[in-house]
């Protein structure tokens, strides 16, 4: 046995490299390969006729013949026909994979490592690693997910073309202002108190009581409309005039993911902060910091109905849970808006105080804000102040619940899953109550836990429990800054008194994390008239 060396082909006129053209190649076996393939070797002398020529997939979906496989690179067959055709049907695999496959996943759906064709961490034909799927990098996605992604919020009011934008502020830069405010001068109260039933404290889910409709009067008119305010502002008590609603809103502006509006009217000496009738102040949301909050819809458990349920418990809650037998706590003055017996309806328990706040730094600065703020009733022995609110539970079955635990079975064994549930899905309107209760000077926040008798029927509620908390404690457990919302009241105010006399529209970005600062003329929002000359004035508040 001999081995021949084939013939050399030297360029003709330097030993350095081939020749400009070379005979074809005869009798050398080839075989394809890829450009991923990893070249190990220049020939694989130990390699036989009898190893397979296929090759385990890297995905790990079974075996199936890949160009490079590094087996039998020489006994590699091209058909350049269509014989190694065949129609592929995957209908069965899923069940044997996870039979005798890398299956160690909790579901045969989303689990860590599913079968072969499904989503999850270790699938095999996943794309994205973790989250990989039948699509490139996408997460594990319900039937219900199909249009989370695409809702997209109405403004609270429509923004006309003639406004002119003048300032934007990103929340993450209103996070990070911090003011220290000393305790607040008391200037006069208004209106009458009745004693809080204590009897609701004891209510468990067990001896529940069915919530009643209660007519009464109560009057939240807007900075502008109060004859009190009016009245103050002639003296020059301060320099900013707006109410606990409007304050409380702004300070706890980076919770809140719905949109909203506040008109600001600069006059010479002052700065009056307002809200639009029918607006978004005038009603209560309803899981809207959940990851899920409930759609716009015209069921029951869409989003206007639940609001206006939201908006009905929490009134006829405080209205019910006073004892009006007892004897009331007169304030220093009557009811300011109160018309007489003219109106029809006896008066709700409610007393108004108006406060004055020192926003000054320096004490040469000169910016004071009154507020008129709100307590609903008074605790008997201690004549402490009460404010009193309502949280609602309508289906926790349906969209929007935020997943939220069963309150009849859950709020008297595990109360403390029902409350993170509601500090995660409602965040934002539990710091503004609270906000609101320290703004008061309340003693007490009393919170209700109201359900629907049925979860089909918004109409009949129940009463399962009362929570009582300290202001301040609450607003611990909420993370609450109170020192950041003065910041963030200061830093408006600054702004708006640096621009000359007019009206202005401060909005908060249906979909973003904004705040804009607009001029508007002064005849927006001023009547029907405008108002149906003016789109500006036609503002919608359904996200609220």
């Amino acid at each position: 046995m001999s081995f021949t060396l084939p013939p050399i082909n030297d360029a003709p006129d330097s030993p350095w490299g081939p020749p400009a053209s070379l005979p074809s190649p005869s009798s050398i076996p080839y075989a394809p390969y890829s450009k991923a393939d990893k070249l190990g070797r220049v020939a694989d002398w130990n390699a036989t006729s009898t190893t397979s020529t296929s090759a385990a997939h890297p995905s790990g979906g079974g075996k199936r013949e890949v160009y490079g496989s590094g087996t039998g690179s020489f006994a590699y067959f091209h058909v350049e026909d269509e014989a190694s055709f065949s129609v592929v049907d995957n209908t069965g695999r899923g069940g044997a994979v996870r039979r005798g496959g890398p299956s160690r996943g909790r579901g045969m759906h989303g689990g860590r490592g599913g079968g072969a064709h499904h989503t999850g961490r270790g699938g095999a034909q996943g794309y994205g690693g973790r989250g990989g799927g039948q699509q490139r990098g996408g997460g594990r996605r319900g039937w219900r997910d199909w249009d989370k992604n695409s809702r997209a919020r109405e403004a609270s009011v429509v923004i006309s073309p003639s406004w002119n934008m003048l300032e934007e502020i990103e929340f993450h830069r209103l996070s990070k202002l911090r003011l220290q405010v000393d305790e607040p001068d008391d200037l006069a109260t208004y209106g009458r108190l009745y004693a809080y039933d204590k009897t609701y404290d004891r209510i468990s889910t067990k001896s529940e009581r069915p919530l009643q409709l209660v007519d009464r009067l109560k009057y939240n008119p807007t900075t502008s409309d109060d004859p009190v305010i009016a009245s103050l502002a002639q003296s020059n008590v301060a320099t900013v005039y707006t109410t606990d609603a409007i304050l409380s809103v702004l300070m706890t502006a980076p919770r809140s993911a719905y949109p909203w509006d506040i008109v600001i009217t600069r006059t010479p000496n002052a700065l009056y902060l307002d809200k639009r009738d029918g607006g978004p102040f005038d009603s209560i949301t309803v899981n809207e910091n959940a990851a899920d909050p409930p759609a716009p819809g015209e069921g029951i458990n869409g989003l206007t109905s639940l609001s206006l349920e939201a908006t009905y418990v929490n009134q006829n809650f405080g209205f019910q849970s006073v004892m009006e037998s007892a004897p009331a706590l007169e304030m220093e003055h009557p009811n300011p808006f109160y018309g007489g017996e003219e109106e029809g309806e006896p008066l709700a328990s409610c007393a108004y105080r108006y406060r004055v706040y020192d926003l000054g730094v320096t004490e040469d600065e000169d910016v004071r804000v009154c507020v008129r703020t709100e307590v609903d009733a008074f605790i008997p022995q201690t004549k402490g102040l009460v404010t009193i609110r309502a949280l609602n539970e309508f289906d926790p079955r349906a969209p929007g619940a935020g997943g939220a635990p069963d309150w009849r079975t859950k709020l008297d064994s595990q109360r403390g899953a029902v409350v993170a549930t509601e500090m995660k899905n409602n965040s934002c309107k539990l710091a503004k109550w609270t906000v609101q209760a320290m703004l008061a000077g309340a003693e007490a926040l009393k919170i209700g836990y109201v359900s629907r008798a049925n979860p089909r029927d918004n109409t009949r509620h129940v009463v399962l429990s009362t929570a009582s908390m300290r202001p301040a404690e609450f607003a611990g457990q909420l993370n609450v800054s109170v020192s950041n919302g003065w910041g963030i009241v200061r830093s408006v105010i600054d702004v708006c008194m640096k621009m000359k006399e007019g009206k202005y529209v401060l909005v908060k970005d249906p979909n973003k994390p904004v705040i804009r600062l607009y001029s508007v003329p002064m005849s927006t929002f001023t009547g029907e008239e405008e108002g149906e000359d003016d789109p500006a004035a036609t503002g919608t508040a359904e996200e609220e």
